[in-house]
């Protein structure tokens, strides 16, 4: 009769264990989850600067269309047609293109800046 009981008590201790390590383990699949897109939007940032800075080795002094190459690149995980023009700076460096010297810099550098926002940033930052 004692060994019923004692299992009885055991098989609550173990629910209480579940309960922790659940948690835990949900904690780290969220973070995991939120890593990842994390990186998907940061690919898709640089993606979208090194298209404009495709356009912009063809067309080097025309920045709004180096501007609206990067807005229009893509709306998936990021809608970049929501940008404005201060969140992407565009500097041209030596775009005449004529006479250039081998020592003298000649590009198109293309910056895109965003915040990203952590999903499951309320139950952890209380933010």
């Amino acid at each position: 009769m004692e060994n019923m009981k004692l299992n009885h008590a055991e098989k609550g201790q173990s629910l209480v264990e579940l309960a922790l390590t659940l948690l835990i383990i949900l904690t780290l699949l969220a973070g995991a989850v939120d890593l990842g897109m994390a990186f998907f939007s940061y690919v898709a940032l640089r993606d979208a600067a090194q298209e404009g800075a495709l356009y912009g080795s063809i067309n080097p002094t025309d920045t709004d269309g180096i501007r609206d190459r990067v807005k229009w690149s893509s709306n998936t995980p990021i809608d970049f047609s929501a940008f404005s023009d201060e969140d992407i700076p565009v500097q041209i460096v030596g775009s005449d293109c004529e006479g250039l010297t081998d020592g003298e810099p000649n590009g198109v550098k293309v910056t895109v800046t965003y915040d990203y926002i952590l999903i499951f940033r309320y139950p952890f930052l209380g933010v």
